[in-house]
């Protein structure tokens, strides 16, 4: 069930692997309406404040930003952060609804991207991280880095 995007990224919530444990990820399909697409290819889209519920058997994800189109007709959505169903199959949302109820597991949306010619939204099964935690995965990072640097370091004085 887990998939990676392989489409065109456009838009990351670079701010949840910071915040939270991603356990699983599901691929969503977006409904949108009017000129959405055409925003969205353009690359004015922010899912950092947005956040995935489920409400009567489907899924929704709320408050992602996707800015009205310029060139739009009256077709446009006059609220750019409008609720917007997610497509997902039944036993999806059932298993994201059965997880989400456990205490400290929450639905984030990751990645929005075009595969296909279709919007996608990959979201993630997330567990908060504690403030020592955060701090824990920085300097595991960091320590990465100071690693791959030293590496790309001995091997220019080798050359």
């Amino acid at each position: 069930m887990t998939k990676k995007s392989e489409g065109k990224l456009l838009a990351q919530n670079k701010k949840a692997s910071h915040d939270y444990f991603i356990e699983d990820t599901f691929e969503a399909g977006l409904v949108l309406t009017g000129t959405e697409i055409k925003s969205l290819r353009g690359g004015r889209a922010n899912i950092s404040d947005a956040f995935c519920t489920i409400r009567n058997g489907e899924a929704f994800v709320n408050n992602m930003h996707i800015s009205p189109f310029e060139q739009g007709n009256r077709n446009n959505p006059s609220d750019p952060t409008r609720a917007r169903k997610l497509l997902l199959k039944k036993e999806q949302i059932n298993k994201l609804l059965g997880l989400a109820k456990q205490q400290g597991y929450t639905i984030v949306p990751l990645k929005v991207y075009i595969r296909n010619g279709y919007a996608k939204l990959l979201i993630g099964l997330a567990r908060g991280k504690k403030q020592y935690d955060k701090r824990e995965s920085e300097a595991k990072r960091d320590a990465q880095r100071d690693i791959q640097r030293a590496l790309r370091e001995k091997q220019k004085v080798a050359r």
